[in-house]
């Protein structure tokens, strides 16, 4: 039970001290209890806190406008137009299966174009709608029926594109790295081929760069690496977005926003003054070219570490997987005991997919910290795994 934190560190209700490299789940980019963001807190609560969106507020726009230059500037989403800020990564994703849905209704006024694709071990929340675009029985068996007009294709696999991506198919959703389902990479051939086939049926294209995007790999978005032509039509963001207060963002293209109307959509706390005051003042430093350059210099001392882990447990760690600060190392057995033996010696880390560990640390954390923790996990491996 924590309660306390300062930068990459938690205390515990017993005053322990620990090494913080979950972030929150990819959430705490700046660290814990940054000081300029509890000055904006306290400012921003003395001024105005809540007002609904159906008023104005200076701090929603200027938030919106900040998102979209710095994308298109940076050499992401280059069709990025219109943002709609809501409160969490799963209504950002429901917002986007909305705005899918809807574009599908204006193509074909039959009701025929309402598909929507998504991919085996996706993550896109826990609502009735993105848990539909979450193909993991764990997390849909309790509560199924699902919402009906989801398929599911294979992660990577170009070959069955054509067969899922028909008439019918209003939307696909893909994240360019999944998080949860094992910090496993889209390949660029496989994003660009969704592209090329959401454009010859006339259906949306959807990033999910909640846990990937935001810096995370050292580029504001994960799917900057790709050309102009594989950018997407819908991208939605959250976690560090507030860097722990609630806030996310689905940003679309002019094609998608033009379709959408005013009541079509909406929330009561979204967008709200004191959130979108933060995201902006976090938006701007998680977007600075500086802070993005230590991210890949910082991945690559993780990755040195790894290495050398593979070498000593040829047997255990069999691959690394991710780019710049989300990165996973996949073991061939259940990595529980080295997460618990990580925790007893001061270091957090957590796990994804099918036996993978995962290491989203605060992309402000320092290099001796990443020394030290590496230094905990070799211990905490030796603990799981025995000296070899």
């Amino acid at each position: 039970m924590f309660v306390k934190g300062e930068g990459c560190w938690l205390w515990d209700v017993e005053n322990r001290k620990y090494l913080d490299f979950t972030a929150g789940i990819a959430v705490n980019a700046l660290g814990h209890c940054d000081q300029e963001m509890s000055r904006i807190i306290s400012q921003q609560a003395k001024t105005l806190v809540h007002t609904s969106n159906l008023y104005h507020n200076p701090w929603t726009g200027t938030l919106s406008k900040l998102i979209v230059e710095k994308t298109i500037a940076q050499g992401g989403m280059h069709t990025a137009s219109k943002v709609f800020v809501c409160n969490s990564g799963s209504e950002a994703n429901e917002a986007a299966i909305k705005f899918a849905r809807k574009v599908g209704k204006i193509h074909d006024p039959s009701g025929e174009k309402y598909e929507i694709l998504s991919f085996s071990n996706s993550f896109h929340g826990r609502t009735m709608g993105s848990l539909s675009a979450t193909p993991n029985p764990k997390y849909q068996k309790p509560f199924s029926p699902m919402v009906p007009g989801f398929k599911y294709g294979t992660f990577n696999d170009i070959s069955s594109i054509p067969s899922l991506v028909t008439s019918k198919t209003c939307g696909v959703m893909v994240e360019p790295i999944q998080g949860e389902g094992g910090v496993n990479v889209a390949t660029p051939e496989f994003l660009s081929a969704l592209r090329a086939r959401c454009d010859e049926v006339n259906a949306v294209l959807i990033y999910d760069e909640i846990q990937c995007g935001l810096s995370r790999t050292g580029t504001l978005w994960a799917h900057q690496s790709l050309p102009r032509s594989a950018h997407p039509d819908i991208l939605t963001t959250a976690k560090a977005l507030g860097n722990g207060f609630p806030i996310a963002a689905t940003m679309v293209s002019e094609s998608v926003a033009e379709k959408i109307v005013t009541g079509d959509h909406g929330t009561t706390f979204g967008g709200n003054p004191l959130a979108c005051r933060l995201a902006h003042y976090v938006f701007s430093r998680l977007s600075d070219p500086a802070l993005q350059r230590s991210v890949l210099a910082k991945g690559e001392i993780f990755r040195r570490h790894f290495a050398e882990l593979q070498q000593r447990y040829p047997d255990v760690v069999s691959e690394v997987r991710g780019r710049g600060l989300i990165l996973g190392l996949q073991l061939s057995q259940d990595p529980a005991k080295v997460v618990q033996a990580a925790r007893e010696r001061g270091l957090l880390i957590i796990t994804c997919g099918t036996n993978t560990l995962r290491f989203v640390p605060p992309l402000v954390v320092g290099e001796e910290e990443i020394e030290e923790g590496m230094a905990i996990l070799k211990e905490a491996m030796e603990a799981a795994f025995g000296r070899q």
